[in-house]
């Protein structure tokens, strides 16, 4: 046996779905309120994290965008959950990651250094308050999310646990 594909697995390989992925990450502060950040390229606030490149890892994907969006990469815990959304056109469904970033210190949210370009501002958000700032899809991901910080992941289809 050999991991090499042969002629007839490189036309199976190339018939299969390719699907768009992003990695983001939940922070909190030490009062448990959610960091969320303000694209300068979008109206709505969105999670740290962003789309992963070509053969990128959704782990990797999340530091790099760490790094390019807060200036810093703290040691991320675990994977909160999976997503896969649905398609909505002018977008392809997609798997959404989610990574437990842990509690920030104050010397840690006063060391972040947003990118100018990319972020305008970011703001920690009390959970009760979050259907009212996130897009909905995001809100069930997040809301499903933090109380399996510390016990695991949680399978989601459109930010609803399928969990069994």
């Amino acid at each position: 046996m050999t991991d090499e594909p042969n002629g007839t697995d490189l036309a199976y390989i190339a018939s299969l779905t390719r699907v768009r992925a992003a990695a983001g990450v939940i922070f909190l502060d030490q009062e448990g309120r959610v960091m969320v950040v303000y694209p300068t390229y979008k109206p709505s606030c969105e999670l740290p994290g962003g789309a992963l490149e070509r053969d990128e890892s959704p782990l990797s994907a999340c530091e790099r965008e760490l790094k390019e969006e807060l200036g810093f990469v703290p040691r991320l815990g675990g994977m909160l959950c999976v997503d896969w959304v649905p398609p909505n056109p002018p977008w392809d469904g997609g798997l959404m990651f989610l990574f437990d970033g842990g509690v920030l210190s104050p010397a840690q949210i006063a060391d972040i250094r947003l990118r100018p370009d990319e972020l305008d501002r970011f703001e920690f958000v009390p959970v009760d308050e979050l259907e009212s700032v996130l897009v909905p899809r995001l809100a069930r991901r997040v809301l499903a999310c933090l109380p399996m910080r510390g016990r695991g992941a949680v399978y989601l289809e459109d930010g609803v646990s399928l969990n069994r």
